[in-house]
């Protein structure tokens, strides 16, 4: 911790500073919050207890409501504390620690959409190789690549946000501790942070979307080839709501990372960030299990009477 600096404390100005905007605001995002929290709560739950949902696609899908819950723990109780606070404060400590879960969570989640694009293109397109392409080694070992690729980026990112100075002013635009907003804020040179981040934008944001527009491609090949006019409806409509979702999550993402911090403009960006860092994350539970049979019987069984 060499760079113990002169600031200590950030000041946290929240979505807005408006008065008679906070009430409204702490009841929009606390309802998020419980959305999100108890959707991807009762998958895990369900994905655990029913054996018959203990598959690849949704081990993935474990994992993800896992990454959704931490992306939201780590932002959401904050931004509800300083909407109910007059000193809108966080230690450095407290920042440095937000951006390392937050950075993590969202690197594994870029990840393991493509991860999770692929199940289903060998679920769809190789449907007798299935069990093969898919076996037990490649699901751990593709868990084991997500959680490998998610640490090193927060490791990265945080280590060199840790290098830097903050000697003033301490006043940080957005609503959590985010890279390009405590960029802005540094005493010392940022180009080795904004050349890292360019980086991570281009190969890991990215390329991660190539892929996962690449598996979704073969996909909707593989649904084109289906004889019945139901049967495209249905593959269609559920791969249109994930490719949406993942649309929305990739393109606000490249979109705030691909340029230096000292062109950002955080009264609109902080506003896209709600997209990735809140909307998402509440939306998957909904999008990945809405129209999916095994879950909805499997969440069933858990009522106290399944059978109502």
């Amino acid at each position: 911790m060499k760079n113990q600096s002169i600031v200590t404390t950030f000041i946290i100005l929240g979505l807005s500073s408006k008065p008679q905007l906070q009430v409204p605001l702490f009841i929009l995002f606390l309802s998020i919050y419980i959305i999100a929290l108890l959707g991807n709560l009762v998958i895990i739950a369900a994905i655990l207890s029913s054996s018959k949902l203990h598959r690849p696609m949704y081990f993935f899908l474990l994992h993800l409501a896992v990454v959704d819950i931490i992306c939201t723990s780590t932002i959401i109780p904050s931004m509800l504390g300083n909407l109910v606070v007059v000193s809108k404060s966080i230690s450095y400590p407290r920042c440095m620690a937000q951006l390392y879960f937050f950075t993590w969570s969202l690197g594994a989640e870029m990840v393991l959409f493509t991860v999770m694009a692929y199940d289903r293109y060998a679920a769809i397109c190789h449907p007798l190789r299935y069990s093969i392409m898919m076996n037990k080694t490649v699901s751990v070992g593709l868990s084991a690549l997500v959680i490998v690729i998610a640490v090193v980026n927060s490791w990265v990112h945080t280590g060199l946000m840790l290098r830097l100075s903050f000697c003033g002013p301490n006043v940080i635009n957005h609503f959590f501790c985010e890279i390009p907003s405590l960029l802005a804020l540094s005493c010392t040179s940022v180009h080795l942070n904004e050349v890292m981040v360019f980086m991570a934008d281009i190969f890991l944001a990215m390329g991660d979307f190539l892929l996962t527009c690449v598996s979704y491609y073969f996909i909707v090949r593989a649904i084109l080839r289906i004889k019945t006019a139901e049967g495209k409806r249905k593959a269609f409509s559920t791969c249109s709501s994930h490719l949406i979702v993942v649309s929305l999550y990739y393109s606000t993402v490249i979109y705030t990372y691909i340029r230096p911090a000292s062109s950002y403009s955080f009264d609109r960006d902080k506003m896209i960030t709600t997209l990735y860092t809140l909307v998402t994350p509440t939306l998957n539970p909904i999008v990945y299990t809405l129209r999916n049979k095994d879950v909805k019987m499997a969440i069933k069984k858990m009522l106290p009477y399944p059978g109502k």
